[in-house]
């Protein structure tokens, strides 16, 4: 049977357990296309980032 070597300290239980407490990832909509996007990322459909054109959009054509 396997037996652990050494102990294992508090603070690396609580580093190992720290996932555990993660949320779901918050989504808000978009103001321009309406479609959700994680905030504070730029929405890559339309390359913008608050308001501004930072990325080239490539036509599907």
């Amino acid at each position: 049977m396997a037996v652990p070597k050494r102990k294992t300290t508090p603070s690396k239980r609580g580093m190992r357990r720290s996932a555990d407490a993660l949320k779901t990832p918050t989504y808000v909509e978009d103001k321009n296309s309406g479609e959700l996007r994680r905030p504070h990322h730029i929405d890559l459909k339309t390359g913008m980032y608050r308001g501004r054109q930072v990325l080239a959009v490539k036509d599907d054509a």
